[in-house]
């Protein structure tokens, strides 16, 4: 189960908080973290033909990525037109009005690059992955696809058939379909309800019509981000954006960061399942990523994971599976995931092991390696040029200054127990869970009084 950024560094601090070995000592960990941040004087920001673009330079790597974000995410959607962007994304791929599907196939295999589309809440990317050699024509298939996609009936057909075969199978995996169900039942009510990659309904009800128009009024200048991390002058940039996306029309789309949720009561949704354990999902709605809270949140998710893993998985041996999940967005969320035979227990230890967090004491000391830890592995996570542009980008957009990302230690460090538990008092609560298994032993009462 991996709902959020922070699942990983929350595992290794689990560990930590275990008692078992593997604690950086502090120094180390604190010139591991400064090496990945101090200096940022190779990244620029400038503005080819009303496009935004943030530069990093590593003259250092053969490897050259560019993400072009497109802003928005579901705020640009509703729940009938739900995947339309991934629609429109994935059916570029199948021709252009520059490469017969045949000839990007061709083009793409002969060049050896890459090129990948998500779409998220926040917004839709896609992302060119080539070497210094190969930039410049695998740029030209990108912006050829974002610019002026074929859309021909027939392979969109084929597109959508594959998109709704991903959706049909969430079905059939449990964590899946916790994951989808808890997203629109906590956050009912706020464009994060919607599903960035659809339904089968929306899916289905999508017309080439509705794409070209789609395509026509969203794919705008002013909701894109172009993020270029390698070894690549700027004027090449400059050159390939001028002859490309810098032709589109301007828009009038302005970024900014979504409302968080209103408050609501604890609430528990059923799905009954003939499985072999029972999978428990919570969800509660955070900060903005611009609140001061949204670090102290992160790391008391960290702490929180590390107490369910001793308590739940190591001394009681009631899961294989159990994490207290950070999801980071621009309005992120938190969460409680376990899979168990015996969810009345095991809920009401998540439960005391929450109080012990939001009113017991934490000990300064160990709060302080569990940081520098954190800082270590997040930007161990985050040092290929894929993830420094996703980097650069949550930077900009979540916090309005790329620069931002050279105090990300800084603001990590100056957390202090107070601010973990005021954190975890604030936002760790009102959950509302989605348990997926057998009904008969869905500890509803449980999971209400979180």
């Amino acid at each position: 189960m991996n709902t959020g950024t922070g699942f990983r560094t929350g595992l290794i601090l689990a560990v930590l908080v275990a008692g078992l070995p593997g604690v950086m000592p502090a120094q180390a960990a604190r010139r591991t973290s400064a090496a990945a941040v101090s200096g940022d004087t190779g990244t620029i920001v400038y503005t080819v033909d009303g496009v935004k673009i943030l530069h990093r330079f590593a003259a250092s790597s053969d490897i050259v990525v560019a993400n072009l974000y497109l802003l928005g995410g579901v705020r640009q959607l509703t729940a009938e037109n739900a995947g339309v962007e991934l629609l429109l994304m994935d059916a570029s791929e199948r021709g252009t009005g520059s490469y017969s599907r045949d000839q990007l196939r061709n083009q793409m295999a002969r060049l050896g690059t890459s090129i990948h589309t998500q779409v998220t809440r926040d917004w839709t990317s896609m992302r060119a992955e080539a070497t210094r050699q190969t930039f410049d024509s695998t740029w030209r298939v990108l912006a050829s696809r974002v610019m002026e996609p074929l859309l021909d009936s027939a392979e969109v057909d084929l597109v959508r058939r594959r998109l709704l075969a991903a959706v049909r199978q969430r079905r059939d995996v449990p964590d899946a379909l916790a994951e989808f169900v808890a997203d629109s039942f906590a956050f009912s009510g706020h464009p994060y309800a919607v599903a960035p990659s659809g339904t089968e309904g929306s899916l289905g009800r999508i017309t080439v019509g509705e794409l070209q128009r789609y395509h026509r009024e969203h794919t705008v200048k002013s909701r894109m981000l172009l993020v270029v991390v390698g070894n690549v002058a700027r004027t090449q940039v400059e050159r390939l954006v001028r002859a490309s996306i810098g032709k589109l029309p301007a828009g009038t789309y302005a970024w900014s960061l979504p409302d968080t949720l209103p408050r609501r009561p604890s609430a528990a949704l059923t799905i009954d399942r003939p499985l072999p354990t029972n999978y428990i999902l919570g969800q509660y709605a955070g900060p903005r990523a611009d609140s001061p809270d949204y670090h102290a949140l992160r790391i008391a998710a960290a702490i929180l994971s590390g107490q369910l893993f001793t308590e739940i998985r190591s001394r009681r041996n009631l899961t294989y599976a159990v994490e207290a999940p950070f999801v980071e967005r621009a309005v992120s969320s938190g969460g409680l995931y376990v899979t168990t035979v015996s969810p009345e227990v095991t809920m009401e230890l998540m439960r005391r092991q929450l109080l012990d967090l939001q009113n017991g004491s934490i000990n300064p000391d160990g709060l302080d390696r569990l940081i520098l830890q954190f800082i270590t592995q997040y930007f161990l996570d985050n040092e290929s040029s894929v993830q420094q542009a996703d980097f650069l980008a949550r930077a900009e957009l979540y916090y309005g200054d790329y620069r931002r990302a050279d105090r990300f230690v800084d603001e990590l460090r100056a957390i202090t127990p107070e601010d973990i538990r005021r954190a975890a008092r604030r936002y760790m609560r009102d959950v509302r869970f989605v348990y997926i298994g057998d009904a008969s032993k869905a500890p509803i009462k449980t999971m209400e009084r979180y």
